[in-house]
């Protein structure tokens, strides 16, 4: 009887040997080893044999059955190994070579993202009010980031279970990924006198994650600082903007008295809309849409700015928020997890930057 197993493990080894890639492997595996596989049959039959002689075929089935198991493992090992190396010379890119001549087309070319075509929105829109871009560190220190912006220690904002700290220098107090723009406005006073005007675009973190909060996230906050500013500039600039950004001649803008520590007085600003369609501008609803206030005489005097003389006002939202609600995009998350399909239907071709007449 060993001669028929003999015979059996030579026609699998032939088989085994012949299986030219993973689906060929397979198919072998589940004529040998499957339910109803060639050795599975041999087990099966042991019942039907005297127990002297089901001790002894038994072994006999079990070693060729770990052999063809042990046969199976190196033979998809190989293939395997094969497969990757076809797929690697397949894919290859040759970086000597030099670029395209011209960009590709269809669903291959490039195009922006949206969260950098509302940066492109945001730059356009407050440059034609006089506003500059400027830009700081994602890694600050406390004082930037916190004390000079009249953030008390006991705020929220500075405990670990909100913000991502790094490793304290020794003697020092731990730097901390930024929680929001704000440290550049403190950089922008205390390197350029008054007046100022900027925005202040960027990445931000804070340790939160849902379908509408992100652990980075990207913020834009604008700063401006002069004599005899006041609330009414701030309105202004503020509902000029909602309208011209979400395309909306009569959007209803709402301001609210709130508290920031940075500002005094703060304000809580409401565009208008519907909660039952979800749409911008229409019914009777009112949705928070930014922060906002004068800039708080302790942090004018915390940039060396003598806040007798000079007054501002400061503003801040966050850049995945309004692009969300201006092109109807109902979950967060996918702004970071590189879907080419979402990418395809949000994206903006890289040949039609913004610019102002997208806004009329």
């Amino acid at each position: 009887m060993a001669d028929d197993l003999d015979t059996l493990r030579a026609d699998i080894e032939a088989a085994l040997a012949g299986a030219a890639d993973l689906r060929a492997l397979d198919a072998v595996r589940v004529a040998a080893l499957g339910k109803s596989g060639q050795v599975t049959g041999l087990l099966k039959g042991l019942g039907a044999l005297p127990p002297e002689e089901r001790r002894a075929r038994g072994a006999e089935v079990n070693v060729l059955k770990g052999e063809v198991e042990r046969a199976l493992e190196t033979r998809r090992a190989t293939l395997e190994a094969a497969a990757l190396d076809a797929r690697l010379a397949a894919e290859r890119l040759d970086v000597s070579l030099p670029p395209r001549a011209a960009a590709p087309a269809g669903p291959e070319a490039g195009s922006i993202h949206p969260i950098s075509r509302t940066m492109e929105e945001l730059i356009a829109l407050f440059g034609a009010m006089g506003f500059a871009v400027a830009e700081g560190p994602d890694i600050e220190g406390d004082w930037h980031n916190f004390s000079a912006l009249n953030i008390p220690e006991h705020h929220p904002a500075r405990q670990d279970h909100d913000t991502f700290y790094l490793t304290a220098p020794e003697g020092g107090r731990r730097p901390v990924l930024r929680t929001h723009t704000s440290p550049v406005q403190i950089r922008t006073m205390l390197a350029q006198e008054p007046p100022i005007r900027v925005i202040v675009p960027g990445r931000t973190w804070r340790a939160d994650h849902d379908a509408t909060h992100s652990p980075m996230f990207h913020q834009v906050e604008g700063l401006v600082i002069g004599r005899g500013i006041h609330m009414g500039h701030l309105k202004g600039t503020l509902v000029d903007f909602l309208r011209a950004f979400f395309g909306i001649a009569d959007l209803p803008v709402r301001f609210r008295a709130s508290y920031f520590p940075f500002t005094e007085p703060s304000m809580e600003v409401d565009i208008g809309w519907s909660r039952r369609t979800g749409e911008l501008g229409q019914g009777g609803d009112w949705l928070e849409i930014l922060g906002s206030g004068m800039v708080h005489p302790k942090v004018l005097a915390n940039a060396g700015i003598d806040p007798r003389a000079w007054q501002g006002f400061a503003f801040g939202m966050g850049i995945e928020r309004i692009t969300m609600l201006k092109h109807g995009i109902p979950d967060l998350r996918p702004f970071y997890e590189a879907d080419l399909r979402w990418l395809r239907h949000y994206a903006t071709s890289p040949l039609s930057p913004f610019t102002l007449h997208d806004a009329a």
